[in-house]
C-alpha cells in the first residue's frame, strides 16, 4: 500500500464518482479504477459498491476514511512543523531596539547565535517603543529591546533591567559641590530631549525628575535618538537626563555623566515579543541575550 492508493481511495470517497475523482487527480479513468481495486485486494474488502451507475461506500469504506482523512491531516500538519522548524533554522530574525540600550550585549548575543543558527540573516532595526509595540504586534519584528511600560494584550514581557537617570552635561562644565549646586545649574540650562510624540514615556519621567527638584525643563532642542542627544550636548547647546546606562555605549563623548543619588527614578527595560509566536530561535535569543543582559 502506497501514498497514492490512500490519495485515490480519499478522492473517490469525497466524489462517490469515478470519473469525477480521476478529474480531480488528472489521470483516466481505468488507472483509478484499477489502482482502488489492488487496494481492495489488498485489505481484502470491498470498500465502494457500485450499482446503477452510483457509487457508494461501504461500511469498511466508511470507516477506512475516517482512518485515511486522518492520516493526511497529521501529513499535513507535519508538513506545516517541519515548514515553520526549517523557517525557525533559515530565513530572516527581526530584532527591534532603542538608541538608548547598551547595544555590546546584543553583538555578544548575535555572534553566539550565528553559530547556533547559521541559516538565520538577522535584520536590527532602531525603533522607538511605541513603534516597537505596533511592529511586534503586526508580525513586522519577533523581538524587541525597549523600555516598559508595553501596554499589550498581544505581546508577551521578559524584564531585563532597571535604569536608573544620570544628568548629562559637557565635559566642560564645572564640579558640583552639592546637589542643590547641579539643580540651580541645570535649571538655568536649556534642556535637549526626546520629541514627546516619539517617546511620551521618556518625557514623563523627565518632568518626574525635574518636578522632583523643583522646577520645569526648558526644552529647547529635540532629536529623536540617543546619540544626537549627547553630540548636542558634547557641543555645548544644553543637558539632560537619560538612562545611566548610556555611559558604557558612548563613554567616548567629551560629556560628564553625574549620578542622581537622591532621586530614586528608573525605567526598566524589557524584551517583548508576540505571545503567538513558537520560534525556535526567538527562545534562543531570549534566553542568550538574557543572560548576556544579566551578566555583564
Amino acid at each position: 500500500m502506497e501514498i497514492r492508493h490512500l490519495l485515490y481511495f480519499k478522492t473517490v470517497a469525497e466524489q462517490l464518482h469515478f470519473r469525477n475523482a480521476a478529474a480531480k487527480l488528472f489521470i483516466s479513468q481505468p488507472p483509478l479504477s484499477r489502482q482502488i481495486k489492488e487496494l481492495e485486494e489488498e485489505l481484502g474488502v470491498l470498500l465502494f459498491s457500485r450499482s446503477n451507475k452510483r457509487v457508494t461506500l461501504t461500511d469498511a469504506g466508511k470507516y477506512f476514511k475516517v482512518e485515511v482523512d486522518a492520516i493526511f491531516a497529521r501529513l499535513e500538519e507535519s508538513k506545516n512543523i517541519v515548514k515553520q522548524i526549517h523557517l525557525n533554522e533559515s530565513g530572516e530574525f527581526k530584532i527591534g531596539y532603542i538608541s538608548s540600550v547598551y547595544q555590546t550585549y546584543l553583538a555578544e548575543v548575535l555572534k553566539l547565535m550565528h553559530k547556533e543558527f547559521p541559516y538565520i540573516k538577522t535584520s536590527l532595526y532602531e525603533v522607538p517603543t511605541i513603534t516597537q509595540i505596533d511592529a511586534l504586534e503586526q508580525g513586522k519584528l519577533d523581538v524587541g529591546i525597549l523600555r516598559a511600560p508595553v501596554h499589550s494584550e498581544k505581546l508577551q514581557q521578559q524584564s531585563l533591567f532597571f535604569d536608573p537617570f544620570v544628568v548629562v552635561v559637557p565635559s566642560t562644565t564645572k564640579n558640583f559641590n552639592t546637589q542643590q549646586d547641579l539643580v540651580l545649574f541645570i535649571k538655568s540650562s536649556p534642556f535637549i530631549f526626546f520629541n514627546k510624540e516619539f517617546a511620551p514615556y521618556y518625557n514623563d519621567k523627565l518632568m518626574e525628575i525635574c518636578g522632583r527638584m523643583g522646577f520645569k525643563p526648558d526644552i529647547t532642542h529635540e532629536a529623536n535618538n540617543v546619540h544626537s542627544i549627547l553630540q548636542l550636548i558634547e557641543a555645548g547647546l544644553g543637558v539632560s537626563i537619560l538612562p545611566s546606562s548610556i555611559k558604557r555605549q558612548y563613554h567616548y563623548l567629551q560629556v560628564s555623566f553625574i549620578e542622581l543619588d537622591q532621586i530614586p527614578v528608573n525605567t526598566e527595560v524589557v524584551l517583548a515579543y508576540k505571545q503567538t509566536n513558537k520560534s525556535t530561535a526567538l527562545k534562543w535569543f531570549i534566553e542568550n541575550y538574557k543572560s548576556q543582559s544579566f551578566n555583564d
